[in-house]
C-alpha cells in the first residue's frame, strides 16, 4: 500500500513519527476497502460522481432557495460561498503544498471504483472539503436545513474512502478545512443570527389582532402572491391590493385614506413610495419584504409574513429615521441608500437585465458592464472644493460592513449619515474594486468615509443620475442630503426600549 507523501521538508525528528502516522492510515484504508458495507455499493460511487465539480452541491443549493424563504436563500448562498472557499484553498495551497500520491487500489473490488480515477494529488479531499465546507456554511445559516444536509456531505466525504480515492486522512483534514472555510466566511458576513439587535425607542402604533384597519398594498411586479397571502392567513381581516408597479403609488394614496396602519409590500423601491405616502399622512408602516435586497425590512427584523403578523397583532413598533433629499426644488425620502457616480449606473444595468435572468444575476452582469466602460469621474463641490469622484455613497445610518457595498445596520435611529467616497483620479475599476475590499474605510488617496448630520453638494451638471433606494433619477446643480430623525413608526418585531 502506497501512501508517498514528500518528507524531504520535514525535520528529521518528525519524520519517524509521520511515517508511522501515514503507515497508520494506509492500513486503516486497507481495512475499510476490504470490509463488506452493506447497501453502499449503489449509493456511495454515484454520490461520490454527482459531487464532481460542486455538481451536487450547487443543486442542492438550488431546491433549498425554491423553498422561498428568506433563511433558505440566505443558507443556500452562504453554503455555496464556504464552497467556493474551500474549493480554492485545496486548489492553490493543499495539494500543491502536499504531494501525497493516490491510494493504491488494489485492495478495493472493483465495483466500488470509480470509472474515472482522480489524477491530482491525494491530500486533501477536494470532494470532502466541499462537502462539509457547504454542509457547514447552510447550517450556521439555518440548522434545519443543516441538519438535513449534513448526512449527505457525511455520505460523500465517506465516499472518497470508500471508491479508493483517498486515503481516511485525506478525507478528515479535507472536511476539517471546509468547515473552516465556513466559519472565516461567517467572519467576513456574519449570519443575521450573530449580529444582536440593539434596543431601538419603541413607537406606538395600534395592535390589530385580526389585522382589521391594515390597508396592503402589493406590488404584482415583484412576485409577492405567495407572501401577501400568508399575510392574509395570519391577519383575516387585513385589506390586501395587488397593483402594477405603474399604480403603486395611487393605490398607497387611496389605501392611505382609509387605513389605520398602511402596508405595503415589494421591494426597496416600492417599500420607499410607502414610506413617503405613510410620512404624508402620518400612518405607521408596515413592510413585508417582496423584491430582491429588502434592505429595509430586513433590517427591521421583518423577514415573512408570520413575523410582521406577530409584530402587528401585538402592537410591536419602532422610531426609525428618514433620509431627505432636496435637488431641483423637489424633495424625496430615501430608507437606505442614495449614491451618486457609478453606483446609479449599476442600478440602471440590474434593472435592465432584472427581468431576463434575475436579480441577482443581473447585478454581478450589472457590476461587470459598469466597470469595463470608459468614463471622467463625477466633479461635485463641497465646502467650496471641487472634488472628482467615482462613486459617493450616503447611508440612512451607519453601515456594519467597512467596505462600499450596503451590508445592514443594526440600528435605524442613530442619527448619522453615513459618507463614503472614492476619489476621482487614477482608474476607477481599481479604486472601486480597493474600496471595496479595504479594512475599515478611513482617510486615503484612493477612499474615505465620515459620519455627518447634512451634507450639500453643488455644481452637478445636468442629468446627473442619482439612486436613491433601488430608484434612479437625474439632477442638476445643488443636492442636499439630511436626516429626519426617528420620524417614521414602522412594526418591527425586534426588541426595543421603552
Amino acid at each position: 500500500m502506497s501512501a508517498d507523501v514528500d518528507l524531504t521538508a520535514v525535520p528529521a525528528t518528525g519524520r519517524t513519527v509521520l511515517r508511522r502516522l501515514l503507515a497508520a492510515d494506509a492500513r486503516l484504508f486497507e481495512v475499510a476497502a476490504r470490509r463488506n458495507w452493506p447497501g453502499a455499493q449503489k449509493l456511495l460511487p454515484r454520490l461520490s460522481r454527482s459531487a464532481n465539480h460542486g455538481v451536487l452541491w450547487f443543486a442542492t443549493a438550488g431546491a433549498i432557495a425554491a423553498t422561498r424563504t428568506p433563511r433558505a436563500r440566505r443558507a443556500a448562498v452562504r453554503g455555496l460561498a464556504s464552497l467556493s472557499l474551500a474549493s480554492l484553498t485545496v486548489n492553490t495551497l493543499g495539494k500543491r503544498s502536499v504531494r501525497r500520491t493516490r491510494p493504491v487500489l488494489d485492495p478495493v473490488p472493483l465495483s466500488r471504483r470509480l470509472k474515472r480515477q482522480p489524477i491530482t494529488t491525494s491530500f486533501p479531499s477536494g470532494h470532502s472539503a466541499s462537502a462539509a465546507a457547504f454542509a457547514a456554511g447552510v447550517a450556521l445559516e439555518s440548522p434545519a436545513w443543516g441538519a438535513a444536509v449534513a448526512p449527505v456531505a457525511f455520505a460523500v466525504a465517506t465516499s472518497r474512502v470508500y471508491t479508493g480515492a483517498h486515503f481516511p486522512s485525506d478525507v478528515l483534514a479535507g472536511a476539517a478545512l471546509g468547515v473552516g472555510a465556513a466559519f472565516v466566511v461567517r467572519k467576513l458576513v456574519p449570519t443575521r443570527a450573530a449580529a444582536r439587535p440593539v434596543a431601538r425607542p419603541r413607537a406606538d402604533a395600534p395592535a390589530l389582532p385580526d389585522g382589521e384597519g391594515l390597508v396592503m398594498v402589493a406590488n404584482r411586479a415583484s412576485g409577492t402572491a405567495d407572501r401577501v397571502r400568508a399575510l392574509h392567513d395570519a391577519l383575516p381581516l387585513a385589506e390586501i391590493v395587488e397593483c402594477e408597479p405603474e399604480e403603486v403609488r395611487a393605490e398607497l394614496a387611496k389605501a392611505a385614506a382609509r387605513a389605520r396602519v398602511l402596508g405595503v409590500c415589494g421591494g426597496d423601491g416600492t417599500v420607499n413610495a410607502g414610506a413617503e405616502v405613510a410620512l404624508l399622512h402620518d400612518l405607521p408602516l408596515a413592510v413585508l419584504p417582496g423584491g430582491t435586497l429588502n434592505h429595509f425590512a430586513y433590517d427591521l427584523g421583518v423577514e415573512d409574513a408570520a413575523g410582521l403578523a406577530a409584530a402587528v397583532r401585538a402592537g410591536e413598533a419602532v422610531q426609525v429615521d428618514v433620509g431627505k433629499f432636496t435637488a431641483d426644488d423637489r424633495s424625496s425620502v430615501f430608507l437606505n441608500t442614495l449614491s451618486l457616480g457609478v453606483y446609479p449606473e449599476l442600478v440602471r444595468e440590474r434593472e435592465h437585465w432584472s427581468p431576463r435572468i434575475g436579480g441577482w444575476a443581473a447585478g454581478v452582469l450589472g457590476a461587470v458592464k459598469v466597470l469595463r466602460r470608459d468614463r471622467h469621474p463625477l466633479v461635485v463641490e463641497a465646502a467650496g472644493t471641487r472634488h472628482p469622484l467615482w462613486m459617493l455613497f450616503v447611508g440612512n445610518g451607519v453601515y456594519r460592513r467597512s467596505g462600499l457595498g450596503a451590508g445592514r445596520r443594526t440600528e435605524l435611529s442613530d442619527g448619522p449619515l453615513d459618507v463614503r467616497v472614492v476619489h476621482g483620479n487614477g482608474w476607477p475599476t481599481l479604486r472601486l474594486l480597493a474600496a471595496a475590499v479595504a479594512g475599515p474605510l478611513s482617510r486615503s488617496q484612493g477612499h474615505a468615509a465620515v459620519q455627518l448630520g447634512r451634507l450639500r453638494l453643488s455644481g452637478l451638471a445636468p442629468g446627473t443620475p442619482l439612486a436613491y433606494d433601488g430608484e434612479v433619477t437625474s439632477v442638476s446643480g445643488t443636492v442636499t442630503v439630511e436626516k429626519l430623525p426617528e420620524i417614521l413608526t414602522a412594526y418591527s418585531p425586534r426588541p426595543h426600549r421603552a
